[in-house]
């Protein structure tokens, strides 16, 4: 047998001439692209001074968290006694990297405008974005409390913060959200998703959503871009604040930001799986139920459930298997079974 055969399951690295044409496949890639993006000039990819870079916003989130929390959400040897220096060093890092990445954003925003005014609109997302890291520090505080007060199954303001996904989720969202409002909304949506692959909630960084904000478990839970959310709401797995239509133009493209989802008011509760589309007001203090499908506004203090469902309970053993009664039956009468 000749030595350069692999063993079976042995990685081989060699490079094989033949199948492919490679100068042919780039070619033909480029000329792919080259069309692409001529046909896409009314919204054209980022050039040549490169992406926002999903990786690095991953990076500067999970800083942007410990600097907010951290004895919680920071590295290990953070304490009492070198919190101030480490939240110093790190903002002084991470600030200075999130503005390369909404720098990157508005050279595609602002395209065709001389590099000052890009420099200019970078410096003013970031130091607005960075003054406003107090009060959304506050704002979080009573995310983490309605957390910890709505669950019987939290035991600590720690747990909630160190172990729900959906105050990871909220986090990202505030911080998300903020930068969406400042004009940044390239940057604020991959927040936003690096947030949904790691918890499973979708909550589009448009959406504007009140103080004492919970999500109960969370996974499944999708948030559109137009939802309003008041103060103190509650949320369980599943559910969807989503949109019923799309309205489109002469030319039959989606019409973008319309209102379109929901406004919910403040101290609603919406269980599990319930579905709640359209541009409509669930009033204060309502109660939406267990997969619900709702389409139309309900007043405060609505109760909305589902009409009860008809159902027959009967012996899974006497329907499926017969014989086996009678042989319960039998056991029982010689002494054995009585506790089956």
């Amino acid at each position: 047998m000749k030595a350069d055969i692999m063993a079976d399951g042995q990685d081989d690295d060699r490079i094989v001439e033949g199948y492919w044409d490679v100068d042919r496949l780039v070619a033909e890639l480029s000329d792919a692209r080259s069309r692409w993006r001529q046909s896409q000039q009314h919204h054209a990819e980022y050039g040549a001074e490169g992406f926002p870079s999903r990786d690095n916003m991953a990076k500067i989130t999970q800083s942007l968290c410990g600097a907010l929390f951290p004895l919680r959400l920071g590295p290990g040897y953070v304490r009492l006694h070198n919190e101030d220096a480490y939240v110093a060093e790190t903002l002084q890092t991470v600030l200075s990297r999130l503005h390369g990445q909404i720098r990157l954003e508005q050279i595609y925003a602002l395209k065709g405008q001389p590099v000052e005014a890009v420099d200019k609109e970078a410096a003013r997302i970031i130091s607005a974005f960075a003054d406003g890291l107090p009060a959304l520090r506050t704002l979080l505080d009573t995310d983490v409390d309605a957390a910890f007060l709505d669950d019987p199954a939290a035991r600590s303001v720690d747990e909630v913060l160190i172990c729900y996904p959906s105050m990871l989720a909220i986090i990202h969202h505030r911080l998300a959200h903020r930068l969406y409002e400042l004009g940044a909304p390239l940057v604020a949506r991959i927040v936003s998703e690096i947030a949904h692959g790691k918890t499973g909630i979708d909550i589009h960084p448009g959406a504007k959503i009140g103080p004492s904000f919970f999500i109960d478990h969370g996974t499944g839970v999708v948030i559109g871009e137009t939802a309003i959310v008041g103060a103190r709401v509650r949320l369980y797995q599943g559910v969807t604040l989503g949109a019923r239509s799309f309205p489109a133009d002469e030319k039959g493209h989606l019409e973008k930001a319309l209102p379109r989802h929901p406004i919910i008011e403040d101290d609603v509760v919406i269980y599990a799986g319930a579905t709640v589309l359209g541009r409509i007001i669930v009033g204060s203090r309502s109660v939406i139920g267990g997969n619900v499908w709702l389409t139309d506004s309900v007043p405060a203090d609505s109760n909305v459930r589902q009409a009860k469902a008809q159902y027959e309970v009967t012996s899974r053993v006497q329907v499926s298997a017969p014989h086996r009664v009678h042989a319960l039956v039998e056991e029982a009468t010689d002494g054995f079974g009585e506790n089956i």
